[in-house]
């Protein structure tokens, strides 16, 4: 396999496969003079309601943007003198805990399960908090039954809104379009989904500085024409990469059984999965992570610490660094896994990782 590289992420030969559309689209906006809030916005929103089941979407500037529109909202609806409490898992991105915390809400991180899933039973019974938000690490689906609470359920969706459990579990989710996604724009975008029609409005007001009338205060946090008519190309083609996406992973689930790699998606995992990201536990994994260096085969650490053990969060209420999370993320692993992949390389890469764990 001399001169095989393979990269984490397949956005060269996804650009190369749609070239011609992207450029076709990007033309016809430019020459319309229509470069915000036109028709391919409305078209992609209507898109991502209709693909949430939810009554609206509103496209904003970031998926971290997308949260602190949320954030912000149900802050004001709470209304507490006292910031409101919300329930976080240690291992997500530090988006999700930054737009809680900026809202001027108290986080309190709660440690996972072993597949990095928020893990409600280690939350004390008598611990009052106005909201939980639900994460499907690496694009796992949610189970309402898991998160029950009895205040607000937030999805951070950025991972696992295109889970196939058909039905988004809580009052709002946010969603991320950045490039390491599985429908990605070229740079940043997210959106709000919700049923709420007063959240809806003031997601509306909080992305373009409080316009039209200024009730709160904003800022400028759109998706451009471009970015909408861009998406709506690719979004022809998302069953289709979701399909190959689970073909990768389940391949590579079946080569892995009754190894010493543990695979994040097996039984109990498996069902509803978007295949976000393929990650594994594994021994000596930065040993292993050069070892498929050596390989060309780039990987990444999703993520290197849990929340609980950085400066920013260490004076948050939380688990110690005894909990699974701080294991997880001593150990986890993610492969490169994306549509264009070819056969080939799907079989180096599962090949070189079982010689890597030998």
């Amino acid at each position: 396999m001399t001169g095989l590289k393979i990269p984490f992420t397949g956005l060269k030969k996804q650009y190369n496969n749609l070239r011609s559309e992207i450029l076709d689209v990007t033309d016809e906006v430019y020459r319309s003079g229509q470069l915000m809030d036109g028709n391919y916005t409305a078209e992609f929103e209507n898109w991502l309601a209709k693909r949430n089941g939810t009554k609206y979407a509103i496209t904003c500037h970031s998926g971290t943007h997308a949260l602190e529109i949320i954030a912000a909202y149900y802050a004001q609806q709470i209304g507490l003198i006292v910031p409101p409490k919300v329930l976080i898992p240690t291992l997500t991105y530090a988006a999700t805990a930054n737009a809680f915390m900026r809202a001027g809400w108290e986080v309190v991180l709660v440690d996972t399960d072993a597949y990095g899933v928020i893990n409600l039973k280690k939350v004390p019974r008598d611990l009052e908090v106005q909201a939980t938000v639900a994460v499907g690490l690496y694009g796992a689906a949610l189970k309402h039954q898991l998160y029950y609470s009895s205040g607000l359920v937030i999805e951070d969706a950025a991972q696992h809104w295109l889970s196939n459990d058909g039905y988004r579990l809580g009052n709002a989710a946010a969603i991320s379009f950045d490039p390491m996604k599985n429908l990605s724009n070229y740079g940043n975008g997210g959106a709000v989904v919700t049923s709420d029609m007063d959240l809806l409005n003031f997601a509306r007001e909080w992305r373009n500085n409080g316009k039209p009338k200024h009730h709160d205060l904003g800022t400028n946090s759109r998706m451009s024409e471009v970015d909408c008519a861009q998406m709506i190309v690719k979004t022809k083609y998302i069953d289709q990469w979701q399909q190959r996406r689970e073909k990768i992973a389940d391949y590579w689930c079946e080569r892995l059984k009754n190894t010493t790699v543990r695979c994040l998606i097996n039984e109990q995992t498996r069902q509803g999965h978007c295949f976000h990201k393929f990650v594994i536990e594994i021994d000596r994994r930065d040993i292993v992570k050069r070892n498929l260096e050596l390989h060309n085969i780039e990987t990444k650490i999703h993520y290197a610490n849990p929340l609980h053990e950085l400066p920013a969060y260490e004076h948050l209420d939380g688990p110690d660094i005894l909990s699974v999370a701080s294991s997880l993320c001593r150990r986890v692993l993610s492969l490169p896994c994306y549509p264009e992949l070819s056969d080939l390389e799907v079989e180096y890469i599962i090949d070189s990782v079982l010689d890597s764990a030998s």
